[in-house]
């Protein structure tokens, strides 16, 4: 089955990708939770309270942090 899936035409591959991942079991609180960090942090930068970084230095430290 894993390969006539990876034969199927890119467009098909992504729809069943957000298929599969639509299915998957989510937990609301945990959702909102994210939600609501994601609104707070967007707030803080627009206000200025909060600062950005690079996408590359953000991968940098990440990639320290949690090798492999």
């Amino acid at each position: 089955m894993q390969a006539e899936i990876l034969n199927l035409p890119s467009a098909y591959r992504a729809r069943l990708i957000e298929q599969l991942i639509a299915s998957l079991d989510r937990d609301a609180e945990t959702e909102m939770a994210w939600d609501l960090l994601a609104i707070e942090r967007k707030l803080q930068l627009d206000s200025g309270a909060g600062k950005s970084a690079p996408l590359a230095d953000v991968a940098k430290r990440l990639e320290a942090r949690f090798p492999g």
